[in-house]
């Protein structure tokens, strides 16, 4: 086998390509066959050493990726090899084959494709437990997503619409704001070019967003809060601008509001049982089209690099995902 490997997390310019001895999965494990593998924000994070999980040294880096079991360790009852799989394991997807946690790949239909299954499991587990579990989303509310032509953002923008929401969509450029038109939003706020307290106030008429789904932090934040409706959820979800920012706290006072944090990677482990179910509810969801994930392109395996290059260029619109 194949596989970038991370010896010292200073960047993505130590990462090597080497050839490795193909690893035999032990007691619930599986070997996979990776098929596709996307890029997400912690992918760059933990090989600058800068993300909460510090896995030893040296790894595989790659969280989320599809493929074919190859082999199975003992005690593994639920999948067979030859099953097609996804996987969000947090390492190892950057490569031809790795080992994986059984109990966390999820079974394909065979309608589902590699790539849309490499760029699903983070962004809908995300979105999903923002909106409908922390935000408590309902039909006929409105919901500003920030950064919304990204991976996060597109699929906050699907699940909101499958809701029943109204859905503003806030991004940077006007080909984004039209990539977010194209899949279901409202109306859209092009931030580089206009303001956005005014820009909300005027699609809302005054009220505000019900809900604001927030994965980009910096200076957006604030006119963000500041323009939210009574008893409106700021939802937390990361910081891709870089800025984690500092709020005033008398914002949510006067308006009633709540800011509400969401990591699904700590729900999933806390509850595992409930975020199961929601992993099934949103296949379900991609199987009737209400969900699909928006591929920017997809790159050849070896291309990691220039791949890290093009999310870092910010003109990536849904997910970049490596093939084999």
């Amino acid at each position: 086998m194949h596989a970038w490997l991370c010896e010292n997390p200073t960047g993505v310019d130590a990462l090597t390509w080497k050839e490795l001895p193909t690893p035999v999965p032990k007691a619930g494990e599986v070997l996979l066959e990776i098929k596709a593998a996307s890029l997400n924000f912690p992918d760059l994070l933990i090989v600058q050493n800068k993300y909460q999980m510090k896995p030893d040294l040296p790894f595989v880096p790659g969280s989320e990726y599809a493929g074919v079991v190859q082999a199975v360790g003992d005690g593994v009852k639920h999948l067979r090899v030859g099953q097609h799989v996804a996987c969000l394991s947090g390492t190892g997807g950057f490569g031809t084959h790795t080992l994986a946690p059984a109990a966390l790949c999820l079974p394909l239909p065979d309608a589902f494709g590699f790539v849309d299954a490499a760029a699903f499991i983070m962004i809908y587990a995300t979105s999903y437990h923002a909106l409908v579990d922390r935000g408590q989303l309902k039909a006929g509310e409105t919901v500003l997503v920030l950064g919304a032509a990204g991976g996060v953002g597109t699929s906050a923008i699907q699940i909101a619409k499958a809701c029943g929401a109204k859905v503003i969509a806030a991004a940077s450029t006007d080909e984004k704001c039209a990539l977010c038109k194209s899949i279901g939003a409202d109306a859209t706020i092009n931030y580089s070019k206009e303001n956005l307290r005014d820009a909300i106030k005027l699609l809302t008429d005054g009220k505000g967003p019900d809900v604001i789904y927030d994965p980009v932090g910096g200076d957006l934040a604030e006119p963000a809060l500041r323009s939210i409706a009574w008893r409106g959820r700021y939802l937390v979800i990361g910081f891709a601008s870089g800025n984690i920012p500092a709020l005033p706290l008398n914002l949510p006072l006067l308006k009633g509001a709540s800011v509400v944090g969401v990591f699904w990677g700590s729900f999933a482990k806390h509850e595992p049982q409930a975020s199961a179910a929601m992993m099934q509810t949103l296949a379900q969801w991609y199987g009737q089209g209400k969900i699909k994930p928006v591929i920017d392109r997809s790159m050849p395996m070896a291309e990691l690099k220039a791949a890290f290059a093009h999310m870092g260029s910010r003109g990536v619109m849904g997910k970049l995902v490596l093939v084999n």
